[in-house]
């Protein structure tokens, strides 16, 4: 029987960006267990910065899903969840957004939690899915890097930048735990969280992780 996948799909058409989704959830990748591909949407601007730039992807994103019958599940990488419902109507399959998955496991490790944003005009965005989701209440703070996501995916200085900005979510805003607001910060996790000494938490990561688990049990 060959392994189900899990098609992990970044809406931008950095391959940069991919190619670091791919290294971040290799520790997911187990012999018996199901396939994680992560593949670019060639279609999709070059990074996702605004709420034009998220709604582009919304029908690219739907096709796809919709014209993939061998895949298990699905994992939208992108930090707005674009055409997250619309995808869902596409297939029975699960779909998972990692903003979503992201924000729902660090309140699973701390009573409040800060996010970083990559630019000031991504946090209205991000708010208001936070509003939507009835979880302001423990939100500690968002502050952003002012960066696009193709410097966060490979830009200099970028990990220093996400240390200043998590310090201040830690130390002023009271965040337990700090979700990455961008895909293309994946590789950053681990030396942010050993810096911060709080849970870091990479959403994409988060997603493909409640993946493995629906695709697991659903073929048990």
């Amino acid at each position: 029987m060959p392994r189900p996948r899990i098609m992990v799909i970044n809406p931008n058409s950095n391959p940069v960006v991919t190619a670091g989704l791919a290294e971040a959830l290799k520790r997911l990748s187990f012999a018996d267990g199901p396939e994680i591909v992560c593949e670019t949407l060639t279609e999709g601007p070059y990074g996702i910065e605004s709420q034009a730039d998220a709604e582009s992807v919304v029908m690219p994103l739907r096709r796809t899903v919709a014209g993939d019958n061998e895949s298990a599940a699905f994992v939208i990488a992108c930090y707005s969840d674009p055409g997250l419902h619309v995808c869902r109507e596409a297939t029975t399959r699960p779909v998972l957004g990692i903003a979503e998955c992201g924000v729902l496991t660090a309140l699973t490790r701390a009573e409040t939690f800060g996010v970083i944003a990559i630019a000031q005009r991504s946090i209205r965005r991000h708010m208001r899915y936070l509003r939507q989701m009835g979880l302001m209440d423990r939100l500690a703070g968002e502050r952003p890097l002012d960066m696009s996501v193709a410097e966060t995916a490979s830009g200099e200085g970028t990990l220093a930048k996400m240390i200043t900005v998590g310090r201040a979510l830690k130390e002023e805003d009271g965040a337990g735990a700090v979700v990455m607001g961008c895909a293309g910060m994946a590789r950053h996790r681990k030396p942010l969280e050993d810096a911060l000494g709080i849970p870091v938490i990479d959403p994409t990561q988060a997603a493909v992780t409640m993946a493995l688990g629906a695709v697991q049990f659903g073929a048990s």
